[in-house]
């Protein structure tokens, strides 16, 4: 291997060669279910390890439906009385924005739609169209609402919050944040896949450069591109790793979850990926146009011009098919 630092998680590769008068600080662990690698250049050995922990130890308190004691479980639970912090606030304003543009696709209130399917931390149940139809009476973005006092209303009970298609990438805004208070200005933060690139990479005096998956490769990876990014955040989504398999009839049901339907939808579209100014929008748009049809994803790229995006999908003839948005086109690193 010519170069010095190979890094490998999720979704991403990072590569570069550390020359002498740059010094490159990594840390790497676990955190929110799935592997983080962050690279942030400076002149000095840096060691910001206690407050990346923070940061995650903060956002699980507010958003993660595994931990029974966080905020999002207790409202789930109906505890109408939880006063959410600002990270919970900002993340449902972002749900709120994308529901919007995307015409309700991007829904967090699948919660209880994602534990039925086995994609949550609830309880899986056996499920046909009326039990289905059931359920979707508790999922809607217009049946909950954050108060004045920052506390959360729901129509009903039984109503789900699951920000796992947004809060990975907010959590990545939050560690970038937390780097820009320490007068960080290159770094590279990657949580499961998702990247916030700032600055440039001094190591190899270029931008940061990235790899998207080939969702099509089924052992091992391939990567299908490579970008090359500054100052933005990618998201990519898709169901070649994230779905299960039901033992008695051999069905594969996909984690994107059509909130009209109620159903997961295991559509032409195999793999999204999403830039944007923020990691928690990127995030968001990158699980929505896995769940909407192309034609529909298309037009709400041209209805917002601060998006760049690339999606793999199946034509009409099961032939492998590649759209870009030109600005997504022009990060490709030829």
């Amino acid at each position: 291997m010519k170069l010095k630092v190979l890094v490998l998680l999720g979704a991403v590769w990072f590569v570069g060669c550390t020359p002498k008068e740059v010094i490159k600080n990594q840390s790497w662990g676990n955190a929110l279910g799935t592997t983080y690698s962050i690279i942030y250049i400076s002149d000095q050995q840096l060691d910001f390890q206690k407050e990346i922990d923070s940061v995650f130890q903060v956002l699980n308190k507010s958003m993660s439906t595994y931990i029974p004691s966080s905020d999002i479980s207790r409202i789930n639970q109906g505890d109408s009385t939880i006063v959410v912090d600002d990270m919970f606030e900002e993340v449902f304003d972002v749900s709120s924005r994308v529901h919007e543009a995307s015409d309700g696709y991007f829904d967090p209130t699948i919660g209880v739609l994602a534990n039925a399917w086995g994609f949550g931390p609830g309880e899986r149940i056996q499920l046909d169209s009326l039990r289905v139809d059931s359920l979707l009476g508790y999922v809607g973005w217009d049946k909950v609402q954050l108060n004045r006092d920052n506390t959360i209303t729901k129509a009903h009970p039984s109503i789900r919050f699951d920000f796992n298609a947004v809060a990975k990438g907010y959590a990545i805004d939050r560690l970038g944040v937390m780097l820009d208070q320490k007068g960080i200005k290159n770094y590279l933060v990657e949580v499961g896949g998702e990247v916030l690139a700032k600055g440039t990479n001094l190591v190899s005096g270029k931008k940061w450069t990235v790899g998207i998956d080939d969702p099509q490769v089924e052992t091992g990876r391939q990567l299908k591109q490579i970008v090359s990014l500054k100052d933005v955040a990618m998201a990519s989504s898709g169901n070649y790793r994230k779905f299960r398999v039901d033992p008695q009839t051999g069905e594969k049901y996909v984690h994107t979850i059509d909130p009209k339907t109620g159903y997961t939808k295991n559509s032409n579209v195999l793999a999204t990926s999403v830039v944007a100014k923020t990691c928690a929008v990127a995030d968001a748009y990158a699980t929505t146009f896995m769940a909407m049809d192309l034609e529909a994803s298309k037009k709400v790229l041209q209805d917002h011009e601060e998006l760049e995006a690339y999606i793999i999908y199946l034509d009409k003839d099961g032939v492998t098919q590649e759209f870009f948005t030109p600005g997504f086109e022009a990060l490709i690193k030829n």
